[in-house]
C-alpha cells in the first residue's frame, strides 16, 4: 500500500506539471508548502520531527548567496559581468555556447546553486538587450549547471557528500579522472539539443554587445569584494583537500563570510534582505518538510532492496529515478551507505555522484538549480512549464546517463 506522504507528493508533482495547463495560479513554492501542510495537519510528521528537517546549512546558503546576486543586480555591477564574459559571442549560437560552458565549468567552482542564482538575472540581461527569446537561454542554464557540477567534489551537495563520506582518495583527482571527459561531453550533448528543440527561435543574426554603466558604485564594489571573498575561500578549501591539511571551510561559512561586507556596509542593507528571494526559501524549507515525511514512510527504501546494488546501470537509473521524488541529496544519504556496506569502490561512487546529480536534467523538480532558474524568471515574466523542460530534460537525461555508464563501465 502506498503511504499517504506518497500520494501527496506525487500530487505536488503533478500539480506542478500540469499548474500552466490547469491556469493554477499558484507558484511552485506555493504548492511545495501545501504539500508540507498536508502532511502536518494530517499528523504524518511531527512538528519537531518537520523542524529538524530543514537543513540549516542549505537555507543559510542560499539565504548568503541571494543577498550577494540581487546586490550584483541591483547595483548593475552583474552587467558589468555579462559584457565582460559573453561580449565575444557575435550571434545566438556563439552566445548559447558561451552560456553552456561559462556556466557549466563554472559550476564545477562555485557549486550549481550559486551559478544559478547569478546566472538568472544575467541571462534575463542578454535576453532584454538582444530582444531575443530568453527560454531556450534559461534551459540551457539549467541544464548546462547541473551537468557541469558533476565533475566537481564541490559542484553540488550531493559530491560533497560522496566525497567526504564515500571514502573516495583525493576526490578532486579521483572525480576529474573518472568523469571530465564524459561531463565535457555531455555539455556539448547540451547545446545540441537546445538547437535542435529551439531552432526556430535560435536566429543568426549579428549580436551588438554594449555594456550598462554602474547604478550604484559602492553597492557594486562591495559586491566585488563578496566575489573574491567567495573565490578565495572555494580555491582554499580546494587546496587543503589537495595537500590533505585538516582544515574545513564549509559552504554555509562561505556564503555567509562573503555576504557579510553587504550587510555590514551598505546602507540598502534592509532594502536588499527585503528583496532577495524568500519564495525560494520558503519552498526548500518546504520540500525538506514533505521529504523527510516520504523518507520516514521507507517506501522508496523497501523498492531499492533485493537489487544488485553495486550495477553502475542500476545505480545510475534509481539516483536518476528516485531523486524526482525524494531529492538527490536525501537518495545519496540513503544509497551511500548501502554502497560502502556492499563494498563498492570509487566507480560505483562516481556513478552515484554522475546519477544523483544528471536527475536534475529530468524535471524541475530534480535540482534545486532548476527551481532557483525558474522561480526567479517567473518573477521577470519568463515562464518555463513542466513540459519545457521535460521535452528536452529526458531525451538529455536518457543520453546523459548512456554516455556516464560507458565510461564508467570502460575505466
Amino acid at each position: 500500500m502506498i503511504p499517504s506522504s506518497v500520494i501527496i507528493l506525487i500530487v505536488v508533482f503533478i500539480l506542478i506539471a500540469l499548474r500552466q495547463t490547469l491556469k493554477l495560479k499558484l507558484e511552485i513554492w506555493q504548492l511545495m508548502l501545501l504539500g508540507a501542510l498536508a502532511v502536518l495537519v494530517t499528523g504524518q510528521i511531527s512538528i519537531d520531527s518537520a523542524i529538524e528537517s530543514i537543513n540549516p546549512d542549505v537555507m543559510l546558503f542560499l539565504f548568503g548567496m541571494f543577498v550577494i546576486g540581487y546586490s550584483l543586480e541591483a547595483s548593475g555591477y552583474l552587467s558589468h559581468i555579462t559584457y565582460k564574459f559573453f561580449k565575444q559571442a557575435k550571434n545566438m549560437h556563439a552566445l548559447l555556447f558561451t552560456i553552456i560552458f561559462v556556466m557549466g565549468l563554472g559550476s564545477t567552482i562555485l557549486m550549481n546553486d550559486t551559478l544559478a542564482i547569478i546566472g538568472t538575472p544575467a541571462i534575463l540581461l542578454l535576453s532584454r538587450k538582444h530582444r531575443i527569446s530568453a527560454k531556450p537561454m534559461l534551459l540551457a542554464l539549467c541544464f548546462a549547471v547541473t551537468v557541469g557540477s558533476v565533475m566537481s567534489p564541490i559542484g553540488n551537495p550531493q559530491n560533497l557528500l560522496i566525497a567526504i563520506n564515500g571514502n573516495v582518495t583525493n576526490p578532486f583527482v579521483t572525480f576529474l579522472e573518472h568523469l571530465f571527459v564524459p561531463t565535457i561531453i555531455n555539455l556539448f550533448l547540451v547545446y545540441l539539443l537546445i538547437i535542435i528543440f529551439f531552432k526556430k527561435q535560435i536566429y543568426r543574426w549579428s549580436l551588438v554587445h554594449s555594456q550598462e554603466p554602474i547604478k550604484d558604485r559602492y553597492l557594486a564594489v562591495l559586491s566585488k569584494i563578496s566575489l573574491y571573498i567567495i573565490l578565495i575561500m572555494i580555491l582554499l578549501k580546494i587546496a587543503f583537500a589537495i595537500f590533505d591539511v585538516n582544515v574545513e571551510i564549509s559552504l554555509t561559512s562561505i556564503a555567509l563570510l562573503s555576504c557579510l561586507p553587504i550587510l555590514l556596509l551598505s546602507a540598502r542593507r534592509f532594502e536588499i534582505i527585503k528583496r532577495i528571494d524568500w519564495h525560494t526559501l520558503i519552498f526548500f524549507a518546504s520540500m525538506f518538510v514533505l521529504m523527510e515525511c516520504v523518507w520516514e514512510s521507507g517506501f522508496f527504501q523497501e523498492m531499492i532492496q533485493g537489487m544488485n546494488i553495486t550495477s553502475i546501470p542500476l545505480i545510475l537509473g534509481v539516483s536518476i529515478v528516485l531523486s524526482q521524488f525524494i531529492s538527490n541529496v536525501p537518495l545519496v544519504s540513503l544509497y551511500l551507505p548501502l554502497l560502502l556496506h556492499a563494498g563498492a569502490g570509487e566507480k560505483e561512487m562516481m556513478a552515484l555522484a554522475a546519477g544523483s546529480t544528471i536527475a536534475g536534467n529530468l524535471s524541475i523538480l530534480g535540482a534545486a538549480s532548476n527551481v532557483i532558474v525558474i522561480q526567479n524568471a517567473e518573477k521577470k515574466g519568463e515562464k518555463i512549464t513542466f513540459f519545457d523542460f521535460i521535452k528536452i530534460g529526458i531525451p538529455l537525461t536518457i543520453a546523459n546517463a548512456v554516455i556516464y555508464m560507458l565510461f564508467l563501465e570502460r575505466i
